[in-house]
């Protein structure tokens, strides 16, 4: 993606910054939250575990939550 990226392009209602995120966390959190693409599915076409998936997840939603304060 260049330049700033919104969750409302992606159809979502909140106004975050994707550029927060770091490229593993942003991809991770478009395919799984914003395309509804399942954590397994993710892990297996970018080669990761679904735990790390899930720890990619936690940390851009933390990242989105001190955003928002």
């Amino acid at each position: 993606m260049s330049g700033q990226a919104r969750l409302s392009e992606f159809g979502g209602t909140s106004d975050v910054d994707l550029d927060l995120l770091s490229p593993a966390e942003r991809k991770a959190y478009v395919a799984v939250r914003l395309n509804g693409i399942g954590v397994r599915e993710h892990a297996r076409t970018t080669d990761r575990s679904p735990g790390t998936i899930g720890n990619l997840l936690r940390r851009a939603e933390k990242k989105f939550e001190r955003g928002r304060k």
